[in-house]
Formats: C-alpha cells, structure tokens, sequence
C-alpha cells in the first residue's frame, strides 16, 4: 500500500527548475568570455601545473572566440538569475523554509555520516527531517555563492562606477578570479547534484516535479471481534 506525502511547494519547484537552465546559459556565456582571455592556471611563475583549458583542447573543439556574443547573454540572464535567486530568499524566509534549510551546530558532523552512508561505509543513514545536513549546507552554500557572483560580476562590469564594490573584492584582476572560482564551484555542485539525484532515485526526482512522493506503508489487519451475543 502507499500513500502520498507532500514534500516541496508550487515555489520551490519553480524557482529550482528556472535556476538550472539559467545557471547553464550563465557558465556557457562566461565561458564564452574566458575562452576570449584564457590566463587562468594552477602553478608559480613560469611553471604550469594545470592549465583549465589547453590549447589542444582549443584545437580539437574548433573553439570559436565569441566575446561579444558572451557577454550579451551573460549579461542579459544575469538578470533572470539575480532575480530568481533574490525572490527565493525572500519566499524562504517569509515562509519559514529557511528553518528546514540552514544549517545547525550538528550538521557538519552529521554530513559527513551522510557522505559515508552515499558511499556505502556506513549501513544508517543519520535522522533528518526534509533535507539532510548535508543537503542543508550545499543549498544554503549554494546562496551564498550567488551573491558572491553578482558582487563579483558586478565589480568585474562596472569596476569604475562600482569601484568602491571592486575594492571590497580584492581590486579586478582578483574579483575575476573569486569569479572564476565559484563558477567551478557551480560546475561542481551540478556534477554532485545530478549523481545525488540518480543515487536517491525516481521518486526524489518526481518530488521536485510534482511536489509530492509516495512512501510504502505496511497494511496492518485488524483482529476480528468475538461477538458475545
């Protein structure tokens, strides 16, 4: 037998399904522009220990550089991102979401119980209630990531009429790296997102297209009655 159990509302589902293409569109733009100056690396001096993007990779993609055109989405879907992620926050707090959302003083602990019940060490996965510490942590990194892109996007468009903005960042050249850093850090949280996804299955999937899933319950059979009369 089962039952349906609601779990995520008509908002939620909306702002996480407008977010996902967005975020897309806004790390392929800013590839876009990068791929038009590629000087990032992992290394001292002359020495390169990794470089993000090769040049043999630049060769064998036929990678066009279309500045003009990232810029153009980038800068016009940052709107729709900026605006999708300010009225989450606002839904959340005034709903009282965010009470399920942030983290507490246990949660760092209890995530790493979680990582270690994903990769099979640990049998039990830790009591939470709907989202899980670890969850809890990434979705309200999540946000704090997002406000770091628009200050550092920002700071990066407009560095002399924002330059009190580009200051607080570090100066430009370091504001384009925090920029950097976090789309990695998007790259990132959409890979351990969508294997997170597969791992829980079908019906953690449908919960954030329907709102609701459905949960087994045992059909319990009531002992019939001795009739006395």
């Amino acid at each position: 037998m089962k039952r349906i159990v609601d779990k995520h509302p008509l908002a939620i589902r909306w702002f996480h399904w407008i977010n996902f293409p967005v975020l897309a569109v806004m790390i392929w733009s800013g590839l876009l522009i990068y791929w038009a100056n590629d000087v990032y690396k992992l290394g001292w001096g002359d020495t390169t220990l990794i470089k993000f993007f090769p040049q043999s990779f630049y060769d064998t993609q036929n990678i066009p550089s279309h500045l003009s055109r990232g810029m153009a989405f980038h800068f016009f879907f940052m709107w729709f991102f900026f605006l999708n992620g300010l009225l989450y926050v606002l839904y959340t707090l005034f709903s009282g979401e965010w009470r399920l959302l942030l983290p507490n003083r246990h949660s760092f602990r209890e995530a790493w119980q979680v990582v270690l019940h994903d990769i099979r060490i640990r049998k039990a996965a830790p009591p939470h209630k709907k989202y899980n510490a670890a969850q809890r942590i990434a979705y309200s990194a999540i946000v704090v990531m997002g406000f770091g892109s628009v200050v550092t996007g920002l700071a990066i468009y407009r560095p002399v009429q924002f330059g009190w903005l580009c200051t607080l960042c570090g100066g430009y050249e370091v504001a384009r790296i925090e920029h950097f850093v976090l789309t990695i850090g998007y790259v990132l949280f959409f890979m351990v997102h969508i294997v997170q996804v597969l791992l829980a299955g079908w019906n953690n999937f449908q919960a954030m297209v329907t709102g609701f899933e459905t949960e087994d319950v045992k059909e319990t059979i009531s002992p019939p009655t001795e009739d006395n009369t």
